[in-house]
């Protein structure tokens, strides 16, 4: 799709209620490989070349950030990542290990504050690329750990929270996932969880719910409900997929929709750098091109030996299904991830493949990182 007027991206923040903040690459940044602002609304600082741990699909891990992560970042020219720590599946306690995990992340982002910087408002995703850092979000992929509380939105917000998902694939105490065979809506407890995060401004994520939870949380919440990692089910009919009338209903009250970089996105499961772009175009169409954005659900460092890591998929999917927290879709020879539209160089490529899709610069700007500031001004503030 085309357009021909590009916006002027002050005049854009500040439609957004964000001030007069000028987009230009700031010195610090310089080299990244663009002077577009990008928010990955679902990533992280994964080494896909670590030897894991059999049997750990789940678990508090003491393993420092790698230099290697911060530089594939940096380098990837990402200002900001939407991080999932906290439970989401296992035999751990939710609360418990959710609060160790926060705790974590703290002492990470204070051994490397010269390079990560904690968002806790949408003007701190803006302060970390002004400042040549990336910004780190804390976002939770459950709700499992409200319990039977949903006043620990409070505790969770007060330690810098800033995004929960309600349900992962299963069905949990608040819906129901993308697997869970009911389809059943928010339970009454979810009710009143959404209105704890709506209170704490928390933005509320329906990446992994089934349908009904997520159009009936989009109706509940009193702010703008998100959707950061997802493809679209009209283009490829996999439950981890939003249909049009879930894309169209966290538009219609002013939401976000990230599309990811996954195996999802194609019927066979093999992913393709096209699918990733025709995701979007679909959902763009759908929702309007003021609410889409991406959130890749991966890193930024490249794979070096992919023989290894096709090993190690197959083990962790194995262990994912036996768990039964995997996803329709997921095949012991496919990658989590596009393997043409992977490593440091994945924006500067998406970028690309938009413009030769015909989006124009302003356009592709709203896409890598404009929309969910936008977002995030209406659910946190500046």
């Amino acid at each position: 799709m085309t357009d021909t007027h590009r916006p002027d991206r002050r005049l854009f923040l500040q439609m957004a209620g964000l001030g007069a903040v000028t987009l230009a690459i700031p010195a610090a940044a310089q080299g990244q490989g663009t002077d577009m602002l990008i928010v990955n609304a679902l990533g992280g600082f994964g080494n896909p070349n670590a030897v894991r741990q059999p049997g750990a699909i789940q678990g508090t891990r003491r393993r420092e950030i790698e230099a290697r992560m911060i530089a594939d970042a940096k380098a990837s020219g990402m200002n900001a990542v939407n991080v999932t720590l906290g439970y989401v599946s296992g035999d751990m306690d939710p609360f418990e290990h959710s609060v160790r995990e926060i705790g974590l992340w703290d002492a990470r982002l204070r051994r490397h504050q010269t390079d990560l910087i904690q968002v806790l408002t949408a003007a701190d995703i803006l302060r970390a690329r002004e400042e040549g850092r990336i910004g780190v979000i804390y976002g939770f992929q459950n709700a499992a750990m409200m319990g039977t509380d949903a006043s620990r939105a409070d505790i969770f917000a007060d330690l810098g929270v800033r995004v929960i998902q309600l349900t992962y694939n299963p069905a949990n105490q608040i819906g129901d996932g993308s697997m869970a065979p009911g389809n059943r809506g928010v339970t009454p407890f979810g009710r009143e969880v959404i209105a704890a995060l709506n209170r704490n401004r928390v933005m509320v994520d329906l990446s992994h719910s089934g349908e009904r939870t997520c159009l009936e949380a989009a109706g509940i919440s009193r702010q703008p409900i998100s959707i950061n990692h997802t493809g679209c089910r009209a283009l490829t009919d996999l439950p981890r997929n939003k249909t049009d009338a879930e894309l169209r209903r966290v538009a219609e009250r002013g939401g976000f929709v990230g599309i990811y970089f996954m195996p999802f996105l194609s019927p066979d499961s093999v992913a393709e750098p096209a699918d990733v772009v025709a995701h979007i175009d679909h959902a763009v169409n759908v929702c309007g091109e003021d609410h889409v954005g991406i959130g890749t659900d991966g890193g930024t460092t490249g794979v070096d030996d992919m023989a290894a890591y096709r090993a190690r998929t197959r083990e962790e999917i194995a262990e994912r299904r036996a768990a039964g927290i995997g996803a329709a879709g997921e095949t012991p020879d496919t990658l989590p991830f596009v393997e043409r539209l992977s490593g440091p160089d994945q924006f500067r490529d998406l970028i690309r493949l938009l413009g030769q899709h015909g989006y124009s610069t302003g356009r592709s700007e709203k896409i890598m990182g404009l929309n969910f500031v936008r977002y995030a001004r209406e659910v946190w503030g500046a």
